[in-house]
């Protein structure tokens, strides 16, 4: 009777306009457990054209809010929150955060809100969950953007990641905690104040004693730090077999994705259309006009 009066109240509600944000949350199933992956959703909920926007490992879905916000009049825009991080269930199994376990959810969310073809921002990890998909037979992708993701990453990118996360203390106050995100993750390059205020507002929880934590399972860290890193991630053979149309963004002084790697992918695989950031590391948060406009000519055009 419950679950039948909460549908009356959705049906009866105001709808959202197609420029705001909406929330929902579809099932998945991992080693046997269900739980629940949130996303967000801009843009006219029928529109077939669908954009997946997926963000990077310590990140949530809300870092695309000004993407999503600009594309909401051409896309329906899904940002999800992967298993984790921000509004989604956390794992039992630290063992099952990794990224063959992100496409299955990935797939899971395209099929239960019956899209069957997308356009794709992913972000590092994200980036590499869009490779994997996109590598598939008969992969739903239609167009891939790749955020400071691609065929090698360097281990040394990888060290220095595994010896952050998991590991944040809890923080007295927001900005506190600001201090240590603009310290942690410098490589997003000169954001405003405003955008460091957003993002550190999105990436903490408040705790119920007081003060302030990061919005992800902590078990992230441990699963990166099960095996020691000791060699960079070659995924050529993933990379040769998409067939999207792509775009690579790398920020100039990037240490997860080196110039080098970059300019082969622009040779082979999809041959993706090159565009190197100066002044940004690891990773461009998209959230200036300038990086926006990348990815909306990009996907806007023929």
């Amino acid at each position: 009777m419950l679950s039948f009066m909460n549908r009356l109240r959705q049906w009866y509600a105001a709808p959202a306009a197609a420029g705001e944000m909406r929330r929902g949350s579809v099932q998945c199933l991992t080693s046997g457990v269900l739980h629940r992956m949130a996303y967000t959703e801009w843009g006219e909920p029928t529109n077939p054209r669908v954009l997946l926007c997926v963000h990077g490992l310590t990140r949530n879905a809300r870092d695309f809010d000004p993407l999503a916000r600009a594309l909401a009049q051409h896309y329906r825009v899904i940002c999800p929150d992967v298993a984790g991080r921000g509004e989604s269930d956390w794992l039992p199994n630290p063992a099952d955060y990794g990224v063959p376990t992100y496409v299955q959810h990935m797939l899971a969310l395209l099929a239960q809100l019956g899209i069957v073809q997308v356009d794709w921002v992913g972000t590092s990890m994200g980036g590499l969950i869009g490779m994997s998909l996109a590598a598939l037979p008969n992969a739903p992708i239609r167009k891939l953007v790749l955020n400071d993701a691609g065929a090698v990453v360097s281990a040394r990118s990888l060290q220095r990641i595994a010896g952050y996360v998991g590991l944040a203390p809890d923080f007295a106050s927001l900005a506190e905690a600001e201090v240590y995100m603009r310290r942690t993750y410098a490589g997003f390059g000169a954001l405003t104040d405003k955008q460091w205020r957003f993002l550190a507002e999105h990436a903490l929880r408040p705790l119920a004693g007081g003060g302030w934590r990061m919005r992800y399972d902590p078990a992230i860290g441990e699963a990166m730090r099960a095996s020691p890193i000791l060699f960079d991630l070659n995924l050529w053979q993933l990379y040769d077999a998409i067939r999207a149309q792509t775009v690579l963004l790398r920020g100039a002084e990037s240490d997860l994705l080196s110039h080098d790697t970059a300019a082969e992918m622009a040779l082979r695989g999809p041959r993706a259309h090159l565009v190197e950031i100066p002044g940004v590391g690891h990773a461009h948060e998209l959230m200036d006009d300038v990086q926006i406009a990348i990815v909306r000519n990009f996907l806007l055009s023929r």
